[in-house]
């Protein structure tokens, strides 16, 4: 009796409802912060967390500039020819390989993940020491240039010690500071223990 009931209940028009079921409580067993760090996944963590310590940043704040230079794909590239997972342009690249002695230096360096990395990771340890570890300025200069953001700070259209998006000069630069910042919140709250 109780066979032919479930095969009738089963049947039809009720098999959306299990589907239904099934995925919800699929979705109770998983943790939101499970599903969350597919969004922000954590590749590359031995070599991120080997650079980032041995200069000095934050490895959640690689990874938040890593996601949005070039959503972890390795052989990104820019309109403007920046490279890599941290979106390094071969010039500024050459110029942080002899900053460290790497004296083998290649262009297809900045196609390997771990360089690229190792270099990225390098130049915002340079520019937190530049700007004092004031996150915003170091993001604006990662994405528009140091020079740039010095100038900034020189006329007055930025105040160092009260930075507001809104004061950022240019719009990519504007919203690119927004999103590192905002990623780099979600990787403190999914991966900082």
């Amino acid at each position: 009796m109780a066979k032919r009931i479930l095969k009738r209940w089963i049947s039809g028009r009720n098999i959306g409802i299990i589907i239904v079921l099934s995925i919800l409580v699929a979705y109770s067993v998983l943790q939101i912060s499970d599903l969350q760090k597919i969004i922000y996944p954590y590749p590359h963590r031995t070599v991120v967390e080997k650079y980032a310590e041995q200069y000095g940043v934050d490895p959640l704040f690689v990874l938040a500039v890593i996601r949005e230079e070039s959503k972890f794909l390795p052989r990104s590239e820019s309109h403007k020819g920046a490279k890599g997972l941290m979106q390094l342009m071969p010039s500024t690249a050459q110029s942080i390989a002899e900053s460290i002695g790497d004296k083998a230096y290649s262009e297809e360096y900045l196609l390997d993940p771990e360089k690229n990395i190792q270099y990225g990771t390098w130049y915002l340890a340079s520019l937190q020491k530049l700007f004092l570890n004031n996150r915003p300025l170091v993001i604006a200069a990662y994405n528009g240039g140091r020079g740039r953001v010095q100038e900034w700070i020189k006329s007055g259209q930025i105040d160092p010690e009260n930075i507001r998006l809104e004061d950022i000069p240019f719009n990519e630069t504007r919203g690119y500071v927004d999103r590192v910042l905002k990623s780099y919140q979600k990787y403190i709250k999914l991966y900082r223990t």
